[in-house]
């Protein structure tokens, strides 16, 4: 396991990290779960900090936890080219909702050879990639509650 994947799956360390680098996750309590070349499972748990009036989870915490989900399979990538470097950018967020989200939420980003694919293209090229990496948010039963589409804009940095 890469040191990066290590910490992000350590609790104590991606704490470190969020609370330094993305402090909403921090204070929401977002958790990497899992992280290998196929996949990103992140979770959320319904609380006063990631609630509605609705008695469920705010949709912002969904989203939040489902870019991550995406996001840390991208990072991963992008540490993995080095000593490439590659930009990386969310373009666009697409979400639907079928149930309403209560206790333990998983998102899973099962889009790892996918992103290869497109990893590899942007490696061995000067032009930028686009690509769309789907999570699907699940509650403690299994059940859907949400999916949500992201697009990524990835591009290899020129050296200086």
């Amino acid at each position: 396991m890469s040191k990066f994947r290590k910490q992000l799956t350590n609790s104590a360390q991606f704490r470190l990290f969020t609370l330094s680098q993305l402090p909403l996750a921090f204070f929401a309590g977002l958790k990497v779960k899992e992280l290998t070349d196929a996949k990103g499972v992140v979770t959320v748990k319904h609380k006063h900090l990631t609630k509605n009036p609705f008695k469920s989870m705010y949709f912002a915490a969904q989203a939040m936890a489902a870019e991550l989900s995406t996001g840390v399979l991208v990072m991963d990538k992008v540490q993995q080219a080095k000593p490439d470097r590659v930009s990386m950018l969310v373009f666009n967020m697409e979400g639907s909702f079928s149930k309403k989200a209560t206790g333990l939420i998983t998102f899973t980003c099962s889009d790892g050879e996918k992103l290869d694919a497109v990893f590899d293209k942007i490696l061995n090229s000067d032009q930028g990639k686009v690509i769309d990496l789907e999570t699907v948010g699940t509650d403690e039963k299994g059940d859907e509650v949400s999916r949500f589409k992201f697009t990524w804009t990835l591009k290899k940095k020129q050296p200086k």
